[in-house]
């Protein structure tokens, strides 16, 4: 802008360099969190949810529409999305699906609030919770920390970085680094499986259990605690 008004005033002015310093965002566990969606009241706490389980940016979420929602399927669309990212389109928990349709259907938006007011709302009862639990951490939880916690999760469980970048909407992968941050979360430790059919490999699929190796005639599954 300065540049501009520069130009126009004929003032002599060289823009100085400057290199941006990136810095590791901050990834809160899970269960904090959990602790915070149980907390807020109950629209702070559905957003909560919709951001941790889709990763949408906070502006997508205040631009969803009744009719993105489709309840027979539990799936919801981003069909404005912002920063010039990809619509995509989300399976939510059937939970979420239920919380979101018990909200008041007063216009077409889902969320009927502007960003300040959603913001502050939020900081209130962020900082209610943080000092009721005596954590501090729950202070630096931002609607942005979850959609960076979200593709986290997903890339240290996939290892997919294609599938991250579909996730989160982006049009180019070097934004999509930006976002897979390796960390240990709290448990390294695996559940385990056996799959002797067909039939019992599907229903370890469809719990979440993903396939190591076979050993005779067994399929052995893993899945984290």
């Amino acid at each position: 802008m300065y540049k501009c008004f520069a130009s126009a005033n004929h003032i002599a002015w060289t823009p100085p360099n400057y290199a941006l310093t990136r810095k590791i965002p901050f990834i809160p566990l899970e269960s904090e969190i959990d602790a915070l969606i149980a907390g807020c009241g109950r629209k702070i706490a559905i957003i909560l949810r919709l951001i941790k389980e889709t990763g949408m940016r906070v502006g997508e979420l205040r631009r969803l529409e009744w009719t993105d929602l489709d309840l027979e399927n539990n799936t919801i669309s981003v069909n404005s999305p912002e920063k010039g990212s990809n619509p995509r389109i989300f399976k939510v928990s059937a939970k979420l699906a239920a919380m979101l349709n018990t909200l008041p259907r007063s216009g077409e938006k889902i969320f009927q609030m502007s960003g300040r007011s959603l913001q502050g709302n939020f900081s209130q009862q962020r900082r209610r919770i943080a000092q009721k639990i005596q954590n501090p951490r729950l202070l630096q939880i931002t609607f942005h920390t979850l959609r960076h916690w979200k593709a986290t999760v997903e890339y240290h469980r996939t290892r997919d970085i294609l599938y991250i970048k579909q996730l989160l909407g982006h049009k180019k992968i070097e934004n999509t680094m930006l976002y897979t941050q390796l960390i240990n979360f709290e448990s390294d430790e695996y559940s385990s499986a056996v799959a002797k059919s067909l039939e019992d490999a599907r229903k370890l699929v469809e719990a979440g259990f993903e396939y190591v190796c076979k050993i005779d005639d067994s399929h052995i599954f893993r899945k984290r605690k």
